[in-house]
């Protein structure tokens, strides 16, 4: 059997155009071409020929994959340093190809192989001209991502050719940052012998502190017990009190954590005759940190020990006052805190933690930012959640709170702030691509919005629903209504609600009705009664009844409400389709759904009427006419 060079030669020698034969060359499968194919997955033999004897692009990127993430315009010499195939990598700079070419997020073949560890071909293309300090678009270096990933040897070879040790990347952390996050005593101890500096980052974060978040022990010893005085007597004392909040919420650890913080506490109070450093006393107490107090001396740290709950709130208070509410870590821990509470059945515990969270991201992050919709979609898988054990016997006795307005509201109110503040982004100066990803991130707010809106219109189902609750649903939706939002492709929030993307969100799970993904019919019904219009059209000239009825399946219920309040049944998209012929597409009738004749009047009758037989219609017919006629 010919082995696969043989069959490439063969199979190309076929093509005797030398223009189809580029035209092959430069054909991509998956956004990648042949010669890249060949250098990610090893086939020296194909590449050679591909390279040698048809004299492929060694310089045409492509895209490919790794370990699940794409990555877009890698050169055939990255992909194959990356994978770590050393005889392609020479096989290509012997021809010629560019050390130090780049991918889109500008990463070289260079940090390539540097991210894997391979050292064999980090050491051949540094002796062929790779620039060592060239950093990808983050302005992580070579020396940064081999010191995060722990490979000693590169890191080492990387620092014997003087590579830049306090560097700093576009937020601000340097190689030691990366060492202290990653746990590597060894590299550490290099960095420090090569001058290695305990800068800040953009946050505030020293390498010590990024120890003692991560939970890496060994090394914020070794930085605080440094013989050439590395860090401050308060640097050290926070970074023993950050690294205790670590062991309560990482590894569960009450004991080590109390040790920590004693520790922590004889610094700040030594018996040798310094000056104390007492905690701040300005610090306010917060009501989800059950208005928690930090103990100021060591029988109150004691009595902490025997009240699990109460070591719990210490760590989130201590985090937030080290770290600030700026840092991702402080809501992502109160936002776990929150979420354990909520596996144990205390879902006012939860709620109340997860808005403190949300609130801090809120006066700090920008608008749309995706860590505050994590946040805001959290509460609205908890909400379902609840609804669906609820709806379930009760499991060993547990007792499931009913979802109030009350509990939904002030989530639902801080989702509409956000989409506000999208939309003023919006009304600003952007260019195209920066408004097109401003347009993704507001429809996956306004998604969220629509499923609390969503569970609101479920309340209104209630038996024992108050008059002045349904009155403040009703208010609270309308708000949304009101606010017109057109997201991607033009769409209204009713055009979202029918569309497949409120089916796809997250997974399809908050919007199941009755155990199928779906709309929810009582949110459409609702948004219609409050003014939402039945006949808006999106940049592709669909209704939301042409939404709607590309489903499969098809909401019925939803269908029959748009109908109810005015959509035309007959109406075409820009593509002439109707809804009826939208839903035949998935092998569905209209007609099991609705009667037709029950939603198709005589005006619509005649609109199509004009419309098929192409009869002239302009000025013979009353102006406010032209527009029934066209969209029929």
């Amino acid at each position: 059997m010919p082995d696969r060079g043989e069959a490439i030669r063969v199979y190309l020698q076929s093509w005797r155009s030398d223009e189809l034969m580029n035209m092959l060359l430069g054909a991509k499968v998956s956004g990648a071409t042949p010669l890249v194919i060949a250098c990610r997955n090893g086939h020296y033999d194909v590449a050679e020929y591909l390279i040698e004897r048809c004299k492929a692009d060694i310089e045409q990127p492509g895209s490919v994959t790794f370990d699940g993430e794409t990555i877009e315009g890698a050169p055939p010499l990255w992909c194959a340093a990356a994978a770590g195939h050393l005889p392609l990598v020479r096989l290509l700079v012997r021809a010629g190809a560019n050390v130090n070419s780049t991918t889109r997020t500008h990463s070289t073949p260079l940090r390539a192989a540097c991210f894997d560890g391979h050292f064999d071909i980090v050491k051949f293309l540094v002796e062929n001209g790779a620039d060592i300090e060239i950093a990808n678009r983050h302005g992580h270096t070579c020396l940064m991502i081999a010191c995060y990933k722990g490979h000693i040897r590169i890191a080492k070879y990387l620092l014997s050719l003087n590579a830049d040790v306090n560097r700093k990347s576009v937020k601000g952390n340097t190689a030691l940052h990366d060492c202290a996050e990653s746990g590597s005593l060894h590299i550490l101890k290099m960095l420090l012998g090569h001058g290695a500096t305990m800068d800040v980052d953009s946050y505030g974060m020293t390498p010590l502190l990024a120890a003692s978040v991560t939970g890496h022990t060994h090394i914020v010893e070794h930085l605080i017990n440094n013989e050439n005085g590395l860090v401050t007597r308060q640097q050290r004392i926070d970074a023993l009190e950050l690294l205790g909040a670590t062991y309560v919420d990482k590894r569960r650890d009450m004991v080590g954590a109390l040790a920590l913080w004693k520790r922590a506490m004889d610094d700040r109070f030594p018996t040798d005759g310094s000056d104390p450093l007492p905690k701040p006393k300005d610090i306010p107490r917060i009501e989800a940190y059950d208005y928690a107090v930090e103990p100021s001396n060591v029988q109150q740290l004691e009595e902490l020990l025997a009240d699990p709950d109460a070591m719990r709130m210490q760590a989130l208070v201590i985090r937030e006052r080290i770290l600030g509410p700026v840092h991702p870590d402080t809501s992502y821990y109160v936002r776990y805190r929150g979420a354990v509470y909520a596996d144990a059945g205390r879902f006012a515990r939860c709620r109340q933690l997860w808005h403190h969270a949300l609130d801090m991201q809120r006066a700090v992050l920008p608008p749309l930012s995706p860590l505050t919709q994590s946040s805001l979609y959290s509460f609205s898988e908890l909400f379902s959640y609840m609804l669906a054990e609820r709806a379930r016997p009760p499991l060993r006795g547990r007792i499931v709170p009913p979802v109030t307005f009350e509990d939904i509201e002030p989530v639902y109110t801080k989702a509409l702030f956000e989409i506000e503040r999208g939309v003023q982004l919006l009304e600003g100066k952007l260019s195209d691509v920066d408004r097109e990803a401003t347009l993704c991130t507001l429809q996956r707010v306004v998604i969220i919005a629509l499923h609390l809106a969503a569970l609101m219109a479920r309340l209104l189902e209630e038996p024992d629903i108050t008059p002045d609750v349904v009155s403040q649903i009703h208010r609270a939706v309308y708000t949304l209504v009101k606010l017109d939002i057109k997201v991607r492709q033009g769409r209204s929030a009713l055009h979202v609600v029918c569309s497949a993307e409120v089916t796809r969100a997250r997974g399809g799970a908050p919007w199941f009705e009755h155990g199928q993904p779906a709309p929810s019919p009582s949110l459409v019904s609702l948004m219609l009664r409050l003014g939402a219009a039945p006949d808006a059209r999106d940049a592709d000239g669909n209704t939301p009844l042409h939404l709607a009825c590309k489903l499969d399946p098809c909401p019925a219920e939803v269908v029959r409400h748009l109908l109810s309040y005015g959509a035309h049944i007959d109406t075409v998209n820009y593509e002439g389709e109707t809804p009826a012929e939208l839903l035949k597409a998935t092998n569905q009738n209209l007609s099991t759904i609705v009667n037709p004749l029950k939603y198709t009047t005589l005006k619509c009758l005649a609109a199509r009427t004009v419309k098929n037989y192409k009869l002239p219609y302009r000025h013979v017919v009353p102006q406010c006419l032209h527009s029934t006629i066209i969209t029929h």
